[in-house]
């Protein structure tokens, strides 16, 4: 006899319709589950049996998927008791796939409040200049925004952008994508050159909002480019270090 799902679990879709493999899918739809509340700090999960008669998959899919959760910290193995809520979930990404920030954070179940911190329109540095492909001083628009989920900063984002990309005389709101405005030039990023580096969130941010100065971030510099090759945003996003996991695939040269 199978037993049935209950509890929270008949709040979910029973079907897995994510892209990515069929673990991964169902891992990040356990994730946005622990992120809605549906399962608090310190509740137990279904069983195995539970969740792969809801979701219709395999018991090694859920497994898997499970494993995964375990392996972020995410949920804690009690040997004859069950699964169990660790910590609300970390956010991991393959460092192969493309989003913006606002649709990873989105992807993973996170309602977040975008700040803007300072926005305004200058010429290109000498480094601007070198990373985006542009003439001396053209005019660049500066963007620095703040990401967070209630009082929880998540993400410090610089991001420059070559003005002619953007739609003529804009002037804001500057708290949604900044793929979404690219979009009416034909300039949304495919592609990104990205180095990942350890890093401190500067001093100003840390003091303006109550940051713990000690705390470790991921500094992810990008170039984001065009299908045509251009670089269309020069970006350094701050992800706190506790918070967030980059996945990199690696092969041996054959």
């Amino acid at each position: 006899m199978t037993s049935s799902p209950t509890g929270p679990l008949n709040l979910v879709a029973p079907m897995v319709t994510a892209s990515g493999t069929l673990p991964s899918r169902l891992a990040d739809a356990l994730r946005k589950m622990i992120s809605d509340g549906l399962y608090e700090v310190g509740a137990r999960l279904p069983t195995e049996e539970e969740f792969a008669n809801h979701f219709r998959v395999g018991r090694t899919t859920v497994r898997e998927a499970l494993k995964r959760l375990e392996a972020e910290g995410c949920i804690a193995v009690r040997r004859g008791h069950g699964r169990f809520v660790a910590v609300t979930p970390a956010l991991h990404q393959p460092l192969q796939r493309l989003n913006s920030v606002t649709e990873l954070l989105a992807r993973h179940g996170y309602e977040v409040t975008n700040e803007v911190v300072q926005v305004g329109t200058r010429g290109a540095t000498g480094e601007e200049v070198r990373a985006l492909g542009l003439s001396e001083e053209e005019p660049v628009v500066h963007l620095e925004r703040i990401r967070r989920q209630d009082d929880d900063v998540l993400i410090y984002s610089l991001d420059v952008v070559p003005q002619k990309y953007l739609p003529s005389g804009y002037d804001g709101p500057w708290d949604g994508s900044l793929y979404q405005l690219l979009e009416p030039s034909g300039r949304i990023p495919v592609s990104s050159v990205t180095s990942v580096q350890a890093a401190m969130v500067p001093d100003k941010i840390s003091k303006t909002f109550g940051l713990d100065p000690s705390e470790p971030w991921l500094l992810m510099v990008q170039r984001n480019l065009a299908a045509d090759g251009t670089t269309v945003i020069y970006s350094h996003d701050y992800h706190r270090g506790d918070r967030f996991f980059f996945d990199v695939v690696r092969r041996v040269d054959l």
